[in-house]
């Protein structure tokens, strides 16, 4: 059976025996969203962050579609359980289910809660919610902002505080666990895995229709099975260029840093979102330095909103550089100065959510996106690159139960 369907029908069986089995203490609640997608050229394919198939010239429903399923027991006054499943297309061009959510949390006061488990790694301004389409305006968190950390959760612990100061509220939380999963190499066409131990802080405020948040997060990135770096580390090895080899190599983990702020407003019909983020290697490593931000607004007609964004994502710099007597020009050259250099790319797009119905939202969306370097952050594009607009159409029903 497709797995979205198997994760359908037990959230189905739960449901259904909930008056057998809930004490009271049980909720079980759930997200999709149902779209369909395409674009305009059959020369690249466009996709949501760490996708393995995106869409090109023919409509496909793998982009946006996804299931979330939830479960929370309480177990006393102050201790709960929590797990969440999501069927996706991910790193597989098929869709696929994970465990996104499962965690204890302790209730220690009114103001300070403590979760144990797999945990959401709070790297965004959307972190929490970037996968339910429902509490998002846009159809899809923009890519040039969310694949530069394409870690969602991890193993391990976080804290959280909140506390009102007059009519602001206040919450920060602290994490600290190690992330274990898949990544897709688009160069080629394959998937490696990665352990990377993380920390990390964020701090938000809200004031009325106004938001705002600000988040570092540190991670030790360590992969064995990065196919084409691996491949250019032997051969740099072998023509006496270890050191580079090794500088660019994940073998051996190496130390990242990202940091968002962003913030929203929800304020006389007047909606509007922006994020700046910022990627740094603390450590000589293949993956480039880049900044990163995109900018919505729109204006509520009744349960129609229409919306314009802007997004994009540029290098900034390399924490990697060649020895003095590594060559300047030539096919070796050429492929470490195209591994290190940055995906760059801008997208302006528009769309319009509908609210309908209680619980669902329908949405049209248009992207303009605009490749440079590496061909964006398109994939299976042509080995020269490309750098041609390219337009992409999508509709989705988003939901919640």
């Amino acid at each position: 059976m497709n797995k979205t369907l198997l994760a359908a029908a037990l959230f189905a069986a739960m449901q259904a025996q909930a008056g057998t089995l809930d004490d009271g203490n049980l909720s079980l609640s759930g997200f999709g969203t149902l779209g369909v997608a395409k674009s305009n050229t059959d020369q690249a394919q466009f996709t949501r962050y760490n996708q393995a198939e995106g869409v090109a010239d023919q409509a496909k429903i793998g982009l946006d579609t996804n299931l979330g399923l939830q479960a929370t027991y309480k177990i006393n006054d102050w201790l709960s359980g929590t797990a969440q499943i999501l069927t996706r297309k991910n790193t597989s061009p098929t869709f696929t289910t994970d465990l996104t959510w499962a965690f204890l949390k302790a209730r220690v006061n009114d103001e300070t809660n403590v979760r144990v488990g797999r945990v959401v790694l709070p790297a965004f301004l959307i972190s929490e919610y970037q996968n339910v389409g429902y509490a998002n305006t846009m159809m899809r968190p923009p890519v040039e902002m969310y694949a530069q950390a394409p870690i969602e959760a991890v193993d391990g612990a976080d804290v959280t505080y909140q506390h009102a100061f007059g009519d602001v509220n206040f919450t920060t939380s602290g994490y600290a666990g190690v992330s274990r999963g898949k990544l897709f190499i688009p160069a080629a066409g394959t998937v490696a895995t990665y352990r990377a131990p993380s920390v990390g802080l964020s701090v938000a405020g809200e004031y009325g229709p106004f938001s705002v948040r600000l988040a570092h997060a540190r991670v030790k990135m360590t992969s064995n099975d990065l196919g084409p770096v691996n491949t250019l580390t032997s051969t740099l090895a072998k023509v006496g260029f270890a050191q580079l080899g090794s500088d660019l190599s994940l073998i051996q983990g190496k130390k990242i840093a990202f940091t968002s702020l962003g913030g929203t407003m929800d304020w006389n019909n007047v909606v509007a979102q922006a994020e700046v983020a910022m990627r740094v290697a603390k450590e000589p490593v293949y993956i480039p330095d880049t900044t990163s931000w995109y900018l919505m607004a729109g204006y509520r007609v009744g349960k129609v909103l229409p919306y314009f964004a802007h997004a994009a994502v540029r290098d900034a710099g390399h924490s990697v550089t060649p020895p003095a007597t590594f060559p300047k020009t030539g096919a070796l050259a050429a492929t470490v100065g195209g591994l290190m250099a940055a995906a760059e790319q801008k997208n302006d797009l528009i769309g319009v959510r509908w609210d309908f119905a209680k619980s669902m939202a329908l949405k049209v969306q248009i992207d303009r996106v605009k490749p440079k370097t590496k061909a964006g952050t398109l994939i299976f594009a042509p080995a020269a690159g490309y750098t041609n607009t390219v337009t992409v159409v999508g509709a989705a029903l988003d939901f919640v139960f």
